[in-house]
C-alpha cells in the first residue's frame, strides 16, 4: 500500500473519532457517509475520493478544531487539504475539495431554500465563510473546471450527518483511493 494511503488511514485512526463540529457524527462517520453517497451515485474514483477526503483538512494535522457554534467556524480546512491532495491526487480530487466551501456559498446564494435546510453548524459556518456570493464571485466559481463536481460534493456533504447510516469502512475505500492516486 502507498505511503499516502497509509497516512490517510493513520490520520483517521488518530483523529477520525473527533466530533464533527456540533453535528451528531464524528469526522470519520461524516467522511464515510459522504463517500458512500458519492459511490451510490456511481461517481468516479476521483470524486468518491474527494468526498471521502473533503474535510481531511480538519484532521490532517493537529490543528485545533472549532469547539462550538459561537466561535468563528471558518478554519480554512479546505485550503489546508488542497495542496496536500493536489500533490498526491491531482486536481480531479483536490479542486472539488478546495471548492466545497464556495459551493455551499453558491448554492445558498442561488437558492435561499438551500440555506434553510443547512444544519445550524453548517449555516453558521456559511456565514463565517463569507455568506452570499456577489456576482463576480459567482462568475469566478462557475468558471472553475471542477465547478459541477464541487456542487455534487457539497450536496453529499450536507446529507452526511446521519448517526445511524451504514457505510463501508475507510479501508474498503482503498480501491478508489488507489485509482485516484497520481502515478
Amino acid at each position: 500500500m502507498s505511503d499516502v494511503i497509509e497516512r490517510i488511514l493513520h490520520t483517521f485512526d488518530l483523529r477520525g473519532d473527533l466530533a464533527y463540529g456540533t453535528e451528531a457524527v464524528t469526522q470519520r462517520q461524516h467522511a464515510l457517509q459522504s463517500a458512500t453517497l458519492a459511490a451510490a451515485e456511481q461517481a468516479d474514483s476521483s470524486l468518491v475520493t474527494a468526498a471521502l477526503l473533503h474535510d481531511i483538512g480538519h484532521i490532517l494535522d493537529a490543528a485545533e478544531l472549532p469547539q462550538g457554534i459561537d466561535t468563528d467556524l471558518d478554519d480554512a480546512h479546505e485550503e489546508r487539504a488542497y495542496q496536500w491532495l493536489l500533490r498526491h491526487f491531482g486536481p480531479a480530487v483536490a479542486d472539488p475539495v478546495r471548492l466545497h466551501v464556495a459551493a455551499k456559498r453558491y448554492l445558498c446564494t442561488l437558492d435561499p431554500g438551500y440555506a434553510e435546510k443547512l444544519s445550524p453548524t453548517s449555516f453558521k459556518s456559511y456565514l463565517d465563510q463569507g455568506g452570499p456570493m456577489n456576482p463576480g464571485e459567482r462568475a469566478d466559481f462557475e468558471a472553475e473546471p471542477h465547478f459541477e463536481d464541487s456542487l455534487r460534493l457539497r450536496r453529499w456533504d450536507d446529507l452526511a450527518k446521519d448517526p445511524t447510516m451504514t457505510t463501508r469502512t475507510i479501508a474498503e475505500f482503498r480501491s478508489e483511493l488507489e485509482q485516484a492516486l497520481l502515478s
